[in-house]
């Protein structure tokens, strides 16, 4: 049988999986999918799990109770030689072993664009995985413990100041809900008022939401600040050693939360690590048909989707654009992936990757967000419940759709659980400290 090896298990590799279990025929195909992590993180609903709204484990596909008929790795490609068809994969436990194959597809996935800030990289947290966004939530709720026991002065500013870098969707969304979250936790504590609160929004470019136009784009910026925060646009951040923020502005201040959504980078793996062809980005070279390699010569046996993958969008009027890196493209990408390579084994013809946007939705916190298709605007409640529905749609298998309906419906019945669970990033300290000797 063809021997393929799908490395990464975001969007685009769990969806090529999962469909294909469905399309091969019985001995056809052996599909190896190689990732760090067990599940599939369906990363629109992250800001919520920051916020409370969804369970952190909702929005986590597991990949083994899904992909039945598929070897699941757990571990991380390190290199890829495809003019041997030899992958070299790092396990979680173990030595570094070579698997070879027929068939690569490369999903690995985009990571975080960062820069050489001093104090980002000993500070900062990202917003790409579940472990993250409840990182961030537990942070936010044991802030507001901390704080309520303070008096006035600086420590208890800085721990009510909490820093976002970055005003593409997943840093605006996520400001949004943290600012609904903290609005929520401050009517439970008596000491801590709405004035008390800072959170900032810092953006390189004069705007925010690139994929929103002008209009909607200021609308949200007018309505962030009215509910208390503060957007920096055409400003970059310059330092934040030590939780000490030094913006290109001029302004400085003390926050406890830095929290980094400033976009996606190449994979260094796909960008460093192969011998398949990448573009000026790094980003891997992917035809229409989504085989890796120039138009006019595809390499045999290489295929590539998602979000590291530079595919030609052949729905843009204009020459040469390619898709941009979002969870509409790399399933639908991920889907015809699967569809095409079953075709490939057949000697059947191949499809070309084209799709429409579908619009652009915004959550901006719990009741409040913004849509836009084409020339339709939708902003407030309305564009709200059009994210929830479009979302709790697209995220894979029903048993998830169920599971994120009833913690919606629970929260509707009973408001938002504000309780923090952040000892359970030390589970051992408590154990520990009953092991000490009393005096």
């Amino acid at each position: 049988m063809k021997k393929i090896l799908i490395v990464g298990a975001g969007y685009a590799g769990f969806y090529t999986a999962w469909k294909l279990e469905k399309s091969l025929r019985k001995g056809e195909a052996e599909v190896t999918v190689v990732d760090p992590r067990p599940y599939m993180t369906y990363q629109p609903f992250l800001p919520e799990v920051t916020a409370g709204s969804v369970e952190a484990r909702h929005v986590a596909i597991s990949l083994r109770r899904h992909l039945r008929r598929t070897t699941v790795i757990a571990g991380s490609v390190t290199s890829l030689d495809h003019a041997h068809r030899t992958a070299t994969v790092m396990p979680l436990s173990g030595l570094e072993q070579s698997i070879h194959y027929d068939t690569v597809v490369v999903t690995a996935g985009a990571v975080s664009r960062v820069f050489p800030i001093p104090g980002v990289a000993d500070y900062a947290i990202g917003l790409k995985t579940v472990e993250e966004a409840v990182a961030i939530r537990d942070q936010l709720m044991t802030a507001f413990d901390r704080a309520s026991t303070m008096p006035m002065g600086p420590e208890r500013r800085k721990a009510l100041t909490v820093t976002v870098v970055g005003g593409g969707f997943s840093g605006v969304e996520l400001f949004g809900e943290l600012l609904s979250l903290a609005h929520t936790l401050e009517k439970s504590y008596p000491g801590i008022e709405r004035e008390d609160l800072n959170f900032h929004l810092i953006e390189a470019n004069k705007r925010i939401l690139p994929e929103v136009t002008d209009g909607p784009g200021r609308w949200v910026v007018r309505h962030l600040t009215e509910r208390g925060g503060t957007i920096h646009l055409n400003t970059q951040l310059t330092s934040a050693i030590d939780g000490h923020i030094v913006l290109s502005d001029g302004k400085e201040y003390d926050s406890d939360m830095l929290v980094w959504a400033a976009g996606n980078a190449a994979n260094p793996v796909v960008a460093a690590h192969t011998d398949l062809p990448i573009d000026e980005r790094g980003y891997l070279r992917v035809r229409a048909d989504l085989r890796v390699g120039p138009d006019d010569s595809p390499i045999e046996g290489a295929w590539g989707a998602g979000d590291n993958a530079s595919v030609p969008d052949l729905a843009s009027s204009h020459p040469g654009a390619r898709t941009v890196p979002n969870a509409q493209h790399s399933v639908r990408q991920g889907k015809l992936l699967a569809k095409n390579l079953a075709a490939d084994l057949r000697g059947e013809p191949l499809r070309q990757y084209r799709h429409s946007s579908l619009g652009v939705v915004a959550t901006l916190g719990l009741g409040m967000g913004v849509f836009q298709f084409r020339r339709i605007i939708i902003k407030g409640f309305p564009a709200w419940v059009m994210h929830r529905g479009y979302h709790v749609l697209a995220v894979p298998t029903w048993e998830r759709k169920i599971r994120v309906l009833l913690v919606w419906t629970g929260a509707a019945l009973f408001g938002r659980d504000i309780v923090s669970i952040q000892a359970v990033q030390h589970p051992r300290d408590v154990f520990t400290a009953s092991t000490k000797p009393s005096r």
